[in-house]
């Protein structure tokens, strides 16, 4: 994978695992979510012809390898970006000044849950009423891990934004490969002809293999398996510490107006961002079918 690192040097990192839940907690979730209604500006009231600099969607990853704490780190973690003037500058500083961005927690390939819908943002207002709607109920716990699943799904929703978007872009964090659904490349390939491209967030964030799904540099796995279309980029959080600022980073990145905007941004910052050139997205060094090879090896286990 041809990589840029700014401000930290090349690291060892490490990552963890993965599961899934229950259609039926998902589908009581959903439920729950639309009928309180969302204090935020719906999308789709301003009609088809708006233009909007990007619609994003924050796909988030709530399988069972991460705790309660580390969902709750993850859902604060976002809100806390929202409110913070570095990501609200940035959406105000672009060609229109205003984007959508919805919020999604996935896990298998059908369990997809869909906790914020699409939300106009072009002011301050706009941007804490979203951060709010993220604090409105718990995080799910869901079963198995389908990267593909997620991506598949968000590339749904970018056809109902109801806006017109410059770019459109699906944000993709997890703890873990992909082993469920079908593989991860052809969900990537397939959205990335669509002209949409995809940033990922790896957390390596702990030693635990309770599950055993663990892999190394899971970095190099969402460089070359996920992300991909034009500027993606991959931020590796190796503490939960690191969370925080490694949302607020992404976001910048992400709803930054232009590309001297976001060239502007990645370069002060002493944090790492692996920029995946677009003429060496989707070639190949990790092994993208890790995560499935892992989950065959233990299936074969408890059923001998």
């Amino acid at each position: 994978m041809a990589e840029m690192r700014y401000g930290l040097s090349s690291r060892s990192f490490r990552s963890h695992r993965f599961r899934r839940t229950g259609a039926l907690l998902a589908s009581a979730c959903a439920a729950a979510w639309f009928a309180t209604g969302v204090p935020a500006r719906a999308a789709g009231a301003q009609g088809g012809d708006q233009k909007i600099d990007v619609a994003l969607v924050l796909a988030v990853d709530v399988s069972w390898s991460m705790d309660t704490e580390e969902q709750r780190i993850q859902r604060d973690g976002y809100a806390a970006a929202f409110r913070s003037k570095e990501v609200i500058d940035a959406i105000r500083e672009g060609g229109y000044g205003r984007v959508a961005v919805t919020y999604v927690e996935w896990a298998g390939s059908t369990m997809q849950l869909v906790v914020v819908p699409w939300t106009i943002i072009d002011d301050e207002a706009g941007s804490q009423r979203f951060a709010d709607a993220l604090s409105m109920q718990e995080p799910a716990q869901l079963r198995r891990t389908s990267i593909s699943g997620a991506i598949d799904f968000s590339s749904k929703l970018l056809d109902k934004t109801g806006m017109t978007p410059m770019r459109r872009v699906i944000d993709i964090s997890g703890d873990g490969p992909n082993n469920e659904g079908r593989p991860v490349t052809e969900a990537r390939d397939e959205a990335v002809a669509r002209g949409i491209t995809i940033n990922g967030l790896p957390l390596m964030t702990s030693a635990r293999d309770g599950f055993g799904y663990s892999i190394e540099n899971l970095d190099d796995y969402y460089g070359d398996c996920v992300v991909g279309g034009g500027q993606s980029f991959v931020i590796p959080v190796t503490s939960w510490k690191e969370f925080p600022e490694a949302i607020r980073r992404k976001l910048v990145l992400e709803l930054a107006g232009t590309p001297t905007e976001r060239a502007a941004y990645r370069a002060p910052h002493d944090f790492p961002v692996i920029e995946v050139a677009d003429e060496n997205a989707g070639k190949a060094g990790a092994d993208c079918m890790i995560g499935e090879k892992i989950w065959r090896k233990r299936w074969e286990r408890w059923n001998q």
